[in-house]
């Protein structure tokens, strides 16, 4: 079943087209993942979405309805929900009331909404650190709240934005299950991810924005071998470059 259907979207700041055109449909418990280079118009795609940015053009069909140009607390009340790269949590608050902000959106009793952030908190890999300070957590627990309070408004489909940014690679391993576990618990993910590790181990299917275009889609193994995606990510002409490198050294 779609999910998800983004049709035609396009949003410029200024002169600046920073989405452009962008079509794709996202299947009901997939993982899939959003790609490419730094500047590439994912976030702002994310926010088109996620309702944070209206689009200059174009439609977007969230379980059947038209949701495009409704405020973002409507697109979460209906299901869709994003995380942000950059994570700022309620730093005096504990973790657990960090996390009871997102659930308050469906629960508004205190008591259920507590019940709740408890039960995502086990999700997550918060359990332990419920009473703590939000300001005293690391970087990857800071991470995992992000995860915790978007995940606590109850979402069918989560938009995520790099949750493994600025992580080290166990770090990262350490959260790759707990992302699949994700979909797993019946929530669909779509992922913004540089991580390519993560890409190739987490996602189904990836689409490639570069310069607010789509440029390739596919099954992560076939994106990371399309000489468009190359060149997109390291420049004009690496591609070529890389080819012809191989094959001198093949003679």
């Amino acid at each position: 079943m779609t999910l998800l259907q983004v049709k035609s979207l396009s949003h410029s700041f200024g002169g600046l087209k920073a989405v452009q055109g962008v079509s794709l449909s996202i299947q009901a418990g997939s993982l899939t993942a959003l790609i490419g280079p730094n500047g590439a118009g994912k976030t702002t795609l994310f926010s088109l979405m996620s309702g944070f940015i209206k689009p200059d053009e174009g439609d977007i069909v969230f379980k059947g309805q038209t949701i495009t140009g409704l405020a973002a607390f409507q697109c979460a009340r209906l299901g869709l929900t994003r995380t942000f790269q950059i994570v700022q949590p309620f730093a005096a608050q504990t973790v657990r009331e960090n996390i009871c902000v997102g659930a308050y959106l469906n629960h508004p009793r205190l008591e259920d909404a507590m019940q709740l952030a408890e039960k995502v908190a086990r999700q997550v890999g918060l359990s332990g650190v419920l009473d703590q300070a939000a300001a005293q957590l690391t970087v990857a627990g800071r991470k995992r709240l992000e995860l915790a309070r978007a995940l606590a408004t109850e979402p069918k489909l989560l938009l995520l934005d790099e949750v493994l940014a600025g992580l080290n690679p166990f770090e990262i391993q350490e959260m790759i299950p707990v992302i699949r576990g994700l979909v797993s618990a019946g929530v669909t993910v779509l992922m913004i991810e540089h991580v390519m590790q993560a890409v190739m181990s987490l996602a189904e299917y990836a689409w490639v924005l570069s310069q607010g275009q789509l440029i390739f889609e596919g099954t992560p193994a076939n994106v990371s071998k399309d000489d468009k995606v190359i060149e997109a990510y390291l420049g004009q002409g690496m591609a070529q470059r890389m080819a012809q490198s191989v094959k001198g050294t093949d003679q």
